[in-house]
């Protein structure tokens, strides 16, 4: 990654998805979101916030374990806490979708340069003036 600071989704994007290149990686990622997500939602059914530490633990503990052991980077969430926990929601429904390796096999070809607009993405974006996202 550069000096210069990220400073929007549209520029995050790239550098998250190469940061999470080993498929590997990003079956932890899948794991500990689901995780995380259905733990989240069972503290506010059972009306229990205690289990929000622990959809924490679950989402971040599979998630750092692979960034340190296998992917061997350091998370995106240490510096970019809010753009990589809405990464984590936009990769975590690509990879349910089935097209989240096309997107890495995208971003690294193209080396993060260029971004085509999709659903999963688009309200996170910003388009430019006079086009409507698509190229």
């Amino acid at each position: 990654m550069s000096t210069k600071d990220i400073e929007s989704f549209e520029e995050f994007w790239p550098f998250y998805v190469r940061e999470h290149s080993l498929k590997a990686t990003r079956l932890f990622h899948f794991a500990g979101t689901t995780a995380a997500g259905l733990t989240a939602l069972a503290a506010i059914a059972l009306r229990r916030p205690a289990l929000v530490p622990i959809a924490l633990v679950a989402g971040y503990g599979p998630a750092w374990f692979s960034h340190f052991f296998i992917e061997k980077n350091k998370p995106a969430s240490f510096k970019y806490p809010l753009w990589s926990f809405a990464a984590d929601w936009v990769m975590w429904s690509k990879m349910l979708r089935g097209t989240m390796d096309a997107e890495v096999e995208r971003v690294t070809s193209s080396n993060g340069k260029g971004h085509d607009e999709d659903e999963a993405t688009a309200g996170y974006t910003h388009y430019q003036a006079g086009t409507n996202g698509v190229n």
